[in-house]
Formats: structure tokens, sequence, C-alpha cells
């Protein structure tokens, strides 16, 4: 892996472990990776796992506002592993950026599979009201989950990710095995609906909790066991197409 590029520095390796399923868990908005250490220590049980946080969060750093931005960097970020991903992972936000590289990453070969943590096509017009209360919870989330310690750069990382999501429509498709672990609320069944209109083979689980509640102790477990039984079908397809 080539270290000496200045974005190398977002590409964090999580566990080096033998399987078939290299695995890529892009970050959600606030930009840390902490909240997915149970999912991580999961997809080890299956392959190398490595991690991409954001750019905005130690000094001397500038957060991304755009989605586009975000996925053509973390493109090249892919693109210096050893070995392509066979699965990106992201809750959120992390989850529409990690749509957007595997639909890149299928021009040129196989689609990695990719697992959407409550993830939405596109997010409703943000009033003022709105984007204070998804800044509050996406603060709580990240101090909860021992992330940043810098609050203002927290704070100025996690804006740009609201307004990069909020400005964001996904409409790439993908063939590609997916999930989509979806959240207790109002928009559930139109969030399935329109990612099946680009998924060409999407599975489907719910959680019965809010959005930023699918890492606490009482639910992460659900969230687990559906990763869990993705992973099966993808270590067993991984294990009969292989040479």
């Amino acid at each position: 892996m080539d270290t000496s590029a200045p974005d190398a520095r977002l590409l964090i390796p999580l566990a080096q472990r033998p399987g078939p399923l290299g695995s890529v868990l892009i970050h959600p908005a606030g930009g840390g990776l902490a909240q997915y250490l149970g999912v991580a220590g999961r997809l080890a049980r299956h392959g190398t796992v490595h991690g991409i946080r954001a750019d905005g969060l130690l000094a001397g750093e500038q957060p991304d506002d755009s989605v586009p931005e975000m996925t053509r960097r973390y493109l090249g970020l892919l693109g210096r592993l050893p070995h392509r991903p066979k699965l990106l992972v992201g809750w959120s936000l992390g989850g529409v950026i990690a749509w957007e590289l595997a639909a890149r990453l299928a021009a040129d070969g196989p689609a990695p599979a990719v697992v959407l943590i409550d993830s939405f096509t596109d997010r409703e017009t943000v009033s003022d009201s709105v984007r204070a209360d998804l800044l509050t919870a996406i603060e709580e989330s990240v101090s909860n989950a021992g992330g940043s310690r810098d609050a203002a750069r927290a704070r100025a990382t996690a804006l740009a990710h609201i307004g990069a999501s909020a400005g964001h429509r996904t409409e790439a498709k993908n063939d590609g095995p997916a999930l989509l672990v979806a959240c207790a609320g109002p928009r559930r069944e139109e969030q399935a609906d329109r990612w099946r209109r680009l998924a060409g083979r999407l599975t489907v689980r719910n959680l019965e909790c809010g959005h930023f509640e699918v890492f606490d102790p009482a639910h992460q477990p659900h969230l687990l066991g559906h990763l869990d039984e993705f992973l099966a079908r993808l270590t067993t397809a991984a294990q009969e197409n292989a040479p």
C-alpha cells in the first residue's frame, strides 16, 4: 500500500486476517470509525478489514462537503489496497458513499457487495431546526463511541457532512449483492423501495430502533445477526467461485 500520498492517512487498517472477504468500512457523518468496532470484529472473521475516516478531524485538515468529492478521493484509497475489496460497509452517509464506490468499481471488475446500515438514497430538505437536531445527534454519537475530542473540528466536519448528505441523490445502479438494514421510522418502506430501484440483488432486514440507536448494546446484536447472515452467504459464494 502506498502511504506517501496525502490521502493515505485516511485509510486505517483495522484487522489483518486470512479469509475470502476483504472489507472496508466507510465513515458516517461525523467522520470517525469508533462506532464500527463491533462490526469490524464480525468482518474480521471473514478477512482483512480496513476503514476510511473523514478528512477534517485533525489539525490542518479540511472536511469534504460533497459526496462526489469523497467518492473520488476514497476510490483512490481503495486502489492502494493490496487486493480489491469484496465488501463495502457504511452507516447512514457511509452507506451512500459505499454504494457510490461500489458502482464505480463495477465499471472495471466485479461489483463488491454493499451493506447499507440505515442509509437513504436521498434526504428531505433540511431546515435549520432539523440541521441543529442532526448536529446534536451526530456529536452525541461520536462522543459516546469515544471519537474526536476536538469539539470544533468534530462540529465543522459534521456540518460539512450534513450538507453533503442533504445535497446528494443516489442514482447509480448496482447489480452486486447488497444488504439494507433499515431502522424504524415513517420512511422505512419508501427507503427500501428506493434502494430496490437501484439494486439488482438487495436483501432488506429491519431493526426496531432509531437511526442513532443502531450501535447501542440493546440493538447492536440484532444488527450483527443480520450482518452474520449476509456474510455467511457471501463467504459461501466466494469459496464456491475460488479457483
